[in-house]
Order: structure tokens, then sequence, then C-alpha cells
């Protein structure tokens, strides 16, 4: 039944702030941009290589999630790197506190977490790199 992910929506604070760090940190590309005016909010659509998406919405005065202690609901999004120091490099370069690099228990693989300007945990998350000939 269900084919795969299409989006995940988050709500920003500060709506140029957020749209930076996304398209410019995180290097999302645009889809599409729309400022509904009957909301006072943004919705800005951004893709990301897979053919999933990220829908980021602005609203005014949005109330504070709980992230710690964890909350019931969304834990965090991760994101598939296929080279974990580089990513992290980067990240450091633009300014990004990023937490130490660990390896996951059951899988070997490497990971690592790091927060949008909202304060939302966001993973980083190393695949295999696929080699096709």
């Amino acid at each position: 039944m269900l084919q795969g992910i299409h989006h995940v929506a988050l709500i920003c604070r500060d709506y140029p702030r957020s749209k930076a760090f996304y398209t410019q940190v995180l290097g999302l590309n645009v889809l599409a941009e729309h400022f509904r005016a009957e909301r006072q909010s943004w919705k800005l659509d951004l893709a990301l290589p897979d053919g999933s998406q990220l829908e980021l919405f602005s609203f005014p005065s949005p109330p504070e999630r709980p992230s710690r202690p964890e909350a019931c609901g969304l834990r965090h999004l991760a994101f598939k790197v296929a080279d974990m120091a580089c990513a992290v490099a980067h990240l450091t370069a633009c300014g990004v506190e990023v937490e130490p690099v660990r390896t996951d228990p059951y899988t070997q693989r490497l990971y690592t977490f790091f927060t949008d300007p909202d304060g939302q945990p966001l993973e980083l998350y190393q695949t295999p790199v696929v080699v096709v000939d």
C-alpha cells in the first residue's frame, strides 16, 4: 500500500532564517514558494535528491513544541548522507553545532544529530555508497 514518504512538514518561527538554513546550509532545492495571506503564512516546498520533499511553513507566534524531555510524536528527522565526515565538516563550517559522531550498535552505521534554527532535532545517517556500473 505505502510506497515511501512523500513529504515531511515543519513549522518554523523565523521564515527567512529557516529558509536560508534548509536551502543554503542543507542545500535543498526550492520547488515552490507561496505566501498565504489569509493565514499570514509562508509555505515552502523543498526537494531532496531521492524525490521526497520537505514542506516548511511559517505561522505567526507558533507555540513551542517540547523536545526535551522527549515528547510523544515525531522524534527527529533523519537525512541520508554518503560521507559523514564531509557532511559534518560542511555543517560546522556553516556554524551549525553538531553532536559527536556515533556508531549505531545495531547497523554499525555512523550517525549524529544537530538542530534546525527552531531546535527541531535533525539526524545525519551514513548509508552505504551504491556503485552503479
